[in-house]
């Protein structure tokens, strides 16, 4: 009788185990990419080391020669975190507006990328939100280059 008793007791702390765990169900929705990212501070992180290796790279840096640095970073977090599915707003221009032009090249575009990715892999963004990322900004190329 004791060895039931004992089996009952344990059988019901498994039950009540099992029914209080979270449930991760494979379907279950990823939390946003801001969120993912880790917000806004990691985001902002990730801007300023961006802007800096965009200042160092002359493939580059003649571009933004004239750029209200300060302006500049705000807008590029806000712009980031919007598009990765977070509460700030970006009011900046849009970028066709705001690239008319600088006869900006596929190949300038391109090592922006570069330097974006260099910044992320900085901080050790994963593989999955990198690419979530790059693929929400890539769209953008076609408002912003206009020398193929």
């Amino acid at each position: 009788m004791k060895q039931i008793s004992c089996a009952i007791k344990t059988m019901l702390t498994v039950a009540v185990l099992l029914i209080s765990a979270p449930v991760w169900a494979a379907d279950a929705p990823l939390p946003s990419l801001y969120e993912r990212l880790g917000g806004t501070g990691p985001i902002t992180a990730v801007v300023g080391k961006f802007v800096s290796i965009v200042g160092q790279d002359k493939r580059i840096n003649g571009y933004f020669a004239n750029a209200d640095l300060p302006k500049l970073k705000k807008q590029l977090v806000d712009q980031v975190c919007q598009a990765s599915g977070g509460p700030c707003t970006y009011e900046g221009k849009d970028m066709k507006t705001t690239h008319a032009g600088m006869k900006i090249t596929t190949a300038a575009f391109n090592a922006l990328v570069e330097d974006l990715v260099k910044a992320l892999d900085t901080f050790n963004v994963p593989a999955r939100e990198k690419n979530e990322l790059l693929s929400v900004l890539g769209p953008m190329k076609s408002d912003i280059v206009e020398v193929p």
